[in-house]
C-alpha cells in the first residue's frame, strides 16, 4: 500500500511503522519526530552484505554512506551487520570511533578535508583515505610523514558519466567539485605523485556518479571506464591496483512513480561487467566496494508532524501547516523532492484532498510538498511524511531557532530514543 513494506494500517485506522502505532509515538515523544524502523535497516544491510557474497564471491565490502543518516546507533548497527563505513567529516569519523567501529573498515571521503581531520584519520588507522585533489594529497603526505605512518589511499576519479538525476546531485561529470579528471590527464598525474611518496600507498580508485539513480547502465559504464583506467595505470606504471570503489547513488521509492531495480539486479550486472572487463584487460578482479546510504535508511524512516493551521484560499489552494518544515527537511526547497503524505490518525480514509503542506519557518518557500494528495485533515491531526530516513536528520538545521527533532527507532514492536531532540537550553548553550 505504501512506499515501504515496514508501514501498515492497524485496526484503529492508524499508520504503523514496524508494527508500532505512529500516533502513540507522537504522543510519547512529541512532534516533529523522526522515526526509523531498525529491523528494516538491518534487513537492508544484510541484503547488501549478501549481494556481495553472491555476486562477488565475497570479494568486496558494502560501506554504509553515513552522510545519509549518521548517529551512534547507526554506526553500531552497521558494525554489527558486517558493513564498512563511508565518512566525509571529522564529526562522522568521531561518531564512528566513539562506539568502537573498526577503524580498518572506515573509508574517509570528502573534497576539502582539513589537516586536523587527516591527522585524526591517520592516527586512528582508518582503512582508506579517499584523496580528492592535489592540495589534499600534499597535506596528507605531510601528515603521514610526520606521524611516521603509511597511509593507504584511493584516488577519487571523475569517470565522465552523467547519471539521470538532479543537477545538484550529479557528481561523476568533469564539471564537478569532486575528484581528479580523466580527460585532462590529471588523474594519472595524481597516481604518479602518490607512487613516488614513501608515506602513501595507492591501493585503488573510487568514483561516484550521482544519487537517486534508477538505471543500472550508468553504473556498468562507470565500472568499464574505471577498469580501463586501472589497466592504463598497470601499463604505464607497472602497478596493479587491488581495489575498485564504485560509490553509491542507488535510488529508492519516494512515491508510486518511482521504480528502482532490486539491488541484486544492479550487483549482478556490475559484477558480470567487472569480470568480463578484467578478462579483456588482463587484470586481476579487484576487491569491490560500494556505498549504499539512502537505500539503507531512506524508506525505513518517516517524519511525524502535528497539523496546525489549515488555510483555504478559494480557487487557489489549501495550505496545511505543520510544526516542522525546512529546518527538519530542506530537500523540497533544495531539490523539489517529492514525498508521499499520510494523515497518521486517519490512514484508513481515502486521500481525497489536494493540498500544499507548509512549514512553520518565516519563509514563503518553506514547503514540504505541493499538489499533495491527503486525507481531509484538521488541526491537531498527525501528519506522516514517508521515506524521510535519508538526508533529513542529516541536513536538519536550527533555522529560526527551532528545535531539531529527536530520532526514535522501533524494533520488535518497541520504540527507543536514539538521538535526543534539542531543548531551548541546547539552542543557546554555545552563545556567549
Amino acid at each position: 500500500m505504501y512506499v515501504s513494506d515496514c508501514l501498515s494500517v492497524n485496526n484503529s485506522g492508524h499508520l504503523t511503522i514496524g508494527g508500532v502505532d505512529t500516533t502513540e509515538l507522537a504522543t510519547e515523544f512529541g512532534t516533529p519526530l523522526y522515526v526509523m524502523d531498525e529491523d528494516k535497516i538491518r534487513q537492508n544491510c544484510r541484503e547488501f552484505v549478501q549481494s556481495i557474497k553472491e555476486s562477488c564471491g565475497g570479494n568486496g565490502l558494502a560501506l554504509y554512506a553515513s552522510k545519509a543518516m549518521c548517529c551512534r546507533q547507526m554506526c553500531r548497527i552497521c558494525a554489527e551487520e558486517g558493513m564498512g563505513l563511508d565518512v566525509v567529516s571529522g564529526g562522522e569519523l568521531y561518531t564512528a570511533l566513539s562506539v568502537g567501529f573498526p577503524a580498518e573498515r572506515i573509508y574517509f571521503h570528502g573534497n576539502n578535508k582539513s589537516k586536523d581531520e587527516l591527522i585524526m584519520a591517520v592516527e586512528n588507522g582508518v582503512g582508506r583515505i579517499v584523496v580528492d585533489n592535489y592540495s589534499e594529497l600534499e597535506m596528507l603526505e605531510e601528515v603521514a610523514a610526520s606521524s611516521n605512518k603509511k597511509a593507504a589511499v584511493m584516488l577519487r576519479i571523475k569517470p565522465g558519466v552523467e547519471a539521470h538525476t538532479h543537477e545538484f546531485i550529479k557528481t561523476g561529470q568533469i564539471d564537478s567539485k569532486f575528484g581528479f579528471a580523466l580527460e585532462t590527464g590529471e588523474a594519472m598525474e595524481a597516481v604518479r605523485e602518490v607512487q613516488k611518496n614513501g608515506s602513501l600507498e595507492l591501493v585503488g580508485v573510487h568514483c561516484h556518479i550521482g544519487s537517486q539513480i534508477f538505471d543500472t547502465d550508468p553504473f556498468t559504464h562507470a565500472a568499464e571506464i574505471m577498469l580501463g583506467f586501472m589497466a592504463d595505470i598497470k601499463r604505464e606504471t607497472g602497478a596493479e591496483l587491488s581495489e575498485l570503489n564504485l560509490g553509491g547513488g542507488f535510488g529508492i521509492k519516494y512515491n508510486e512513480n518511482d521504480m528502482p531495480p532490486a539491488f541484486s539486479e544492479y550487483m549482478d550486472r556490475v559484477s558480470k561487467t567487472i569480470d568480463e572487463s578484467c578478462i579483456r584487460l588482463g587484470l586481476k578482479t579487484p576487491f569491490i566496494l560500494i556505498e549504499p546510504g539512502r537505500s539503507i535508511v531512506g524508506a525505513a524512516g518517516i517524519t511525524l508532524y502535528t497539523v496546525g493551521a489549515v488555510k483555504k484560499i478559494p480557487g487557489i489552494r489549501t495550505y496545511v501547516s505543520v510544526d516542522g518544515g525546512m529546518f527538519d527537511n530542506p530537500r523540497y526547497i533544495l531539490y523539489q523532492s517529492k514525498y508521499e503524505f499520510v494523515c497518521a490518525n486517519r490512514a484508513s480514509e481515502p486521500r481525497g484532498d489536494t493540498v500544499t503542506v507548509a512549514g512553520k519557518c518565516c519563509e514563503s518557500g518553506d514547503l514540504l510538498g505541493e499538489g499533495v494528495k491527503l486525507q481531509h485533515v484538521k488541526p491537531d491531526d498527525i501528519l506522516a511524511v514517508l521515506s524521510t530516513g535519508a538526508y533529513n536528520f542529516s541536513m536538519a538545521s536550527g533555522y529560526n531557532r527551532n528545535k531539531r527533532p529527536p530520532v526514535v527507532m522501533v524494533s520488535g514492536g518497541k520504540a527507543k530514543l536514539v538521538v535526543r531532540g534539542d531543548s531551548y537550553d541546547d539552542i543557546i548553550k554555545n552563545d556567549i
